[in-house]
């Protein structure tokens, strides 16, 4: 199925290795039997995890994006730490470290690929239910407001162009469906 799509690759470099980010260039066989080159980014994935109080407010998160210069407000979320971990773990880690917050229920959302294109990024979109407030413990290099607003503030943000990260307004628009507001 589809296989007039696919490339295939024929060798394949390491350009850079960074602490988040991995470059590779390959060059590939196309459907037609020519040669291409295709850079991308290797990413280990990551997880998120949108935290709504019984009153059915959320939890977001306020920070500063360096890659475009803006502050955003999105759902707490982070890498895996190694290939393999299990991204509801890392969503557990996450929340707790980003807002000080755990969860009793996590329900899994969705798995997107974020920018297929140049990455092999994907990011597991978790909802979760039953809050315990806790200390925030956040990262030595990470700055971080919680922000707890009703959840049809958060949509109407997502519609006005207000929040503008993608996992968020997944998250906030999956969960739309599920919690029936």
């Amino acid at each position: 199925m589809y296989e007039d799509l696919i490339e295939t690759k024929c060798s394949g470099e390491h350009i850079f290795d960074g602490t988040l980010l991995h470059v590779r260039r390959d060059m590939v066989r196309l459907p037609n039997g020519k040669e291409c080159v295709r850079e991308w980014i290797h990413h280990p994935g990551a997880a998120a995890v949108l935290p709504v109080m019984p009153n059915g407010n959320v939890i977001l998160v306020r920070q500063f994006r360096y890659p475009i210069g803006k502050v955003t407000l999105e759902v707490p979320a982070g890498k895996l730490d190694m290939e393999g971990e299990d991204p509801l773990h890392c969503a557990r880690r996450e929340l707790s470290e980003e807002t000080g917050y755990t969860a009793e229920q996590y329900e899994k959302l969705t798995t997107i690929a974020t920018t297929v294109g140049f990455s092999n990024e994907y990011i597991h979109l978790y909802l979760a239910h039953g809050l315990s407030v806790g200390q925030q413990h956040t990262d030595e290099d990470e700055f971080v407001n919680v922000v707890q607003m009703p959840f049809a503030e958060a949509l109407a943000m997502v519609r006005t162009g207000e929040i503008i990260d993608s996992k968020t307004i997944i998250s906030l628009l999956m969960a739309e469906e599920r919690l029936s507001v």
